[in-house]
């Protein structure tokens, strides 16, 4: 299998094969050659409906029955190959050959590379096509660079200030203490603090400890699991205790949670009732729910356990088992590859449920969560040791 963009006679080229057959899209237009004009261009598949978009003007490829998926377990190259004679020889019209010019902004899954001296596995022969101190993304926030003599200066929108505009004009003052993040709040022109996790106050000054962990909308936490390397992925298990009057949102993520391939197991509320959701490998997700009464969201403490036995589900509620399904008797994919990584009530500050879900969640989690066991191990995780914010001492 393969996915490839290539140059043509001056055309963009889309070539990818699922496994059975090489689809090829290209371009209405040509790229201009005069090394000076910046192009937009974005093409990849949805299942094995391929398309192709250079600066606004699409093409598209309708799906056709046939292979769906692309399994791809290698590198992912940008303006060449470490040797030409790895490129499948269907990837390309004409012999291949590396790249000239230059390349920004490359985001896959919408996640963007960067592409700097360290961040990359590898490469060879790069050198810095601005030739200058402004890169494209060196002033934040749309802020406009100027070359200097020595280095650059950055012309802001009235919105930001600071070096490279990083920093909100209602964050310049903030009272916010070293253990925070200051978030702006422009509509009233003022900010608020996100407090790191063990500190809450107004300025998150004041340090707590915490058993149970309560989550009031915008907070999050992420655990990373020491002992992953030495899981049986293909039996998992999570438990832990819950309150909510919430009829809404997501109270535990195993999984990266970085792009759509990346598996996992969801635990949350939609409509007030539970909701568990598992991805191992196939990119449609089985979504699990419970309808029989909806008592979840009533304020009082709830006991949940998923299990995951290979492609089986359990999910047990206050002790009782309310689902069991097997989700591919096929048994194509038995594992669940979390990475080690677990989220608790939502994500990073700026990533927002929904999107992050693709709408299987719509809310961050407000209520209580305590007690939470990874696989059986005999002791409960520790939140206060993990990363995270807005979190306060359920007890109180």
């Amino acid at each position: 299998d393969f996915l490839c963009i290539s140059l043509v006679n001056g055309f963009p080229q889309l070539r990818y094969n699922l496994g059975d057959r090489t689809v090829i899209l290209q371009t209405l237009q040509k790229v201009h050659a005069n090394g000076n004009t910046w192009h937009t261009l974005s093409g990849g598949r949805v299942g094995n409906e391929g398309y192709l978009d250079l600066d606004g003007i699409n093409v598209t490829r309708k799906a056709s029955p046939g292979m769906n998926a692309l399994d791809t377990h290698s590198d992912f190259f940008v303006g060449g190959v470490s040797s030409l004679n790895l490129v499948n020889p269907m990837a390309t019209e004409n012999e291949p050959t590396g790249f000239t010019g230059c390349i920004r902004e490359v985001i896959i899954n919408n996640r963007e590379l960067n592409l700097t001296v360290t961040d990359p596995k590898g490469g060879a022969n790069i050198g810095d096509c601005d030739g200058t101190d402004c890169g494209y993304t060196v002033c934040k926030n749309n802020g406009t660079c100027q070359v200097e003599n020595p280095g650059f200066s950055c012309s802001c929108p009235r919105e930001w200030t600071g070096i490279m505009c990083e920093q909100s004009i209602h964050c310049s003052q903030n009272l916010c203490g070293s253990h925070a993040l200051c978030i702006p709040q422009p509509s009233s022109f003022s900010y608020t603090c996100a407090c790191a996790l063990g500190w809450t106050g107004k300025y998150c000054n004041n340090k707590i400890k915490f058993y149970i962990a309560k989550f009031v909308g915008n907070s999050y936490i992420k655990y990373t699991d020491p002992f992953y390397g030495k899981r049986d992925l293909q039996n998992s298990r999570l438990s832990l205790n819950f309150t909510t009057n919430q009829t809404e949102g997501l109270i535990a993520w195993l999984g990266k949670s970085e792009d759509e391939d990346n598996d996992f197991l969801a635990i949350g509320l939609a409509n007030g009732t539970l909701k568990v959701v598992i991805n191992l490998g196939e990119k449609i997700s089985v979504p699990l729910m419970h309808s029989k009464h909806f008592t979840c969201s009533d304020g009082r403490w709830h006991f949940i356990t998923v299990v995951q036995s290979q492609t089986c589900i359990k999910v047990y509620l206050d002790e009782e088992l309310i689902l069991f399904e097997d989700i591919d008797p096929q048994r194509k994919y038995t594992a669940l590859n979390y990475g080690g990584i677990c989220y608790f009530g939502g994500f990073e500050i700026d990533r927002k449920v929904n999107i992050v879900t693709t709408g299987l969640f719509q809310k961050e989690f407000i209520g209580k969560i305590k007690d939470v066991v990874l696989f059986q191990d005999s002791k409960k995780i520790q939140l206060m040791k993990a990363e995270g914010y807005n979190i306060h001492d359920g007890n109180s």
